[in-house]
């Protein structure tokens, strides 16, 4: 009997594309583990809050209305519907509808998963209604040297010509779903807000002129390709040297130019980013320690040892310790 061509055929293999691969990816996955969405804020004026410090990424977006944004040492922000404002370290702030209400003291409380699909907070008087949408990512650990040179606030106004299309098509997504939500509305929302905070770092980083506060280490081609190769694969013993000609450019330019633009010299940078991703593994994965160091780049599980406890203050087993 003839056989069939079937048993002959090799199935084919779908590549899985690595998350991580990428610089601004493997920042935010190791920074910036989980993000908190809070339910919409409805407002009648007068109203306002006060919000403390905290360490992350805190965002708005207003939905209906006007608000009035106001950080310590810098001018205030009027915001209208469509505009989305990020606080990236987490400053302390005002949000209120006008210069003269007196804000109320907030702070972050615990979940309301029992208040029923579409619960909202209500606050303020009974004049002119806003709603804002709000949350943020809270770093674990210290936050990058890429993401630590940001500005203190991050506008990006509904009709400013430097919005992308796309940037607005996931604010009128998050808008609708604070708007009509539905089931799992809360991980529909917190997968937009990861959406929006890169889309902004993306903004960001096309408008930075060469300037380090708005991420011109992203845009730069040749600072953004050593970028990538030293997060892509850490296990390689880089040099300047090796950077600086995968990069195209001499030893002496691209050490000037990547200290400029990152914020610290090369090999800094490559020894910062080793540990925090060690820091991930150790907590978040049962490898064992020499596999940690081998696959971070340390030959030996003491020299690792040494250089983490330099960067973290403790040794790994104590740092994987719960």
């Amino acid at each position: 009997m003839r056989r069939p061509e079937s048993l002959s055929r090799t199935p084919r293999t779908l590549d899985v594309e690595d998350p991580r691969r990428d610089v601004l990816a493997d920042l935010l996955g190791a920074s910036l583990l989980r993000n908190a969405i809070y339910r919409r804020l409805d407002c009648g004026a007068p109203w306002g809050l006060r919000i403390p410090a905290r360490g992350g990424i805190t965002f708005y977006v207003v939905a209906r209305g006007s608000a009035r944004f106001e950080i310590d040492g810098e001018p205030p922000h009027a915001l209208s519907v469509g505009d989305a404002i990020f606080i990236p370290h987490g400053t302390a702030h005002t949000i209120r509808d006008a210069p003269t209400t007196i804000p109320e003291p907030a702070c972050d409380g615990a979940s309301r998963g029992g208040a029923g699909r579409g619960h909202l907070r209500r606050f303020g008087g009974n004049g002119a209604p806003a709603s804002l949408c709000t949350g943020y990512f809270p770093f674990s650990g210290q936050p990058p040297v890429l993401l630590a040179s940001l500005p203190r606030v991050l506008v990006s106004c509904a009709d400013a010509p430097a919005r992308s299309p796309t940037m607005t098509a996931t604010l009128q997504l998050l808008v609708a779903e604070t708007m009509t939500a539905g089931p799992a509305s809360t991980l529909v929302l917190q997968r937009l807000a990861e959406v929006l905070l890169v889309q902004a770092l993306r903004e960001l980083a096309a408008r930075s002129a060469g300037d380090p506060r708005k991420l011109a280490a992203i845009a730069d081609p040749a600072i953004h390709n050593a970028l990538e190769l030293i997060h892509r694969d850490l296990a390689t013993p880089w040099t300047v040297a090796s950077l600086a000609r995968r990069a195209g450019l001499s030893r002496s330019t691209f050490a000037e130019r990547f200290t400029t633009l990152v914020g610290e010299p090369p090999l800094q940078y490559l020894a910062r980013w080793r540990m925090a991703r060690a820091g991930e593994l150790l907590r978040g994965s049962a490898a064992r320690i020499n596999e940690i160091a081998t696959s971070v780049g340390y030959a030996s599980v003491p020299s690792f040892n040494k250089a983490f406890r330099k960067w973290q203050g403790v040794t790994p087993s104590a740092f994987r310790a719960p």
